[in-house]
């Protein structure tokens, strides 16, 4: 008999009828929301060489997905917002995250700006609670510690990803690398490098 069963027995013995099989089930298996940003005709920035941020935060995802499934048995319910290249708007990404409530809420995406030396991951959170400095900070030294990436401090922003899924679930922004970067527009255009930052990134949650 699996441990599930066994203590919906036991809040069925003892009357406390209040916490339903499903609440149970979600203690047991922890839901991660992924949301590769932009898609479609939003291609989000593009490096020099034509790398798309849409197609690079699209693939990362996957491999998020295939790792929680090939190295961790699936041990975690991964959900994206997204999982073709098709244009999906704000307002329906925050739909999603408010309804399934996961245990986390990560969006990805790829930095650019005109100095082409800067360079790093940065990571964003609507209001700096404990929770959320605690996964963006656990992100950030993964990457940093494991992959080498150079990283800046968690910055807060009004995004609407944000601001509108606060209520419902952890939630944050991590910009993955520069586009506008030559050598880290390079690292995100091999699909070696995007699978060991997919690991990572699994890892730090």
């Amino acid at each position: 008999m699996s441990t599930i069963i066994r203590l919906i027995l036991l809040l069925l013995l003892i009357g406390n009828l209040e916490i339903s099989a499903q609440q149970i089930l979600k203690a047991e298996r922890k839901v991660i929301l992924i949301d590769p940003g932009h898609g479609g005709i939003d291609s989000g920035t593009v490096s020099k060489d034509g790398l798309y941020e849409k197609d690079v935060v699209l693939d990362i995802a996957g491999k998020m997905i295939a790792w929680n499934k090939s190295l961790l048995e699936s041990k975690y319910d991964i959900y994206l917002t997204r999982s073709t290249d098709t244009l999906i708007s704000l307002n329906d990404r925050v739909k999603l995250a408010k309804h399934l409530k996961p245990d986390i809420f990560v969006s990805l995406h790829c930095n650019h700006i005109a100095n082409p030396n800067i360079n790093g991951i940065e990571i964003y959170v609507y209001s700096a609670n404990k929770l959320s400095l605690l996964f963006a900070n656990s992100i950030l030294t993964e990457l940093n510690q494991k992959l080498g990436f150079k990283t800046r401090e968690v910055k807060q922003a009004n995004f609407q990803i944000l601001r509108e899924t606060i209520e419902s679930c952890p939630a944050f922004l991590v910009e993955l690398g520069y586009l506008s970067n030559s050598n880290e527009s390079n690292y995100l255009s091999r699909k070696e490098k995007r699978r060991a930052l997919a690991l990572a990134l699994l890892m730090s949650l």
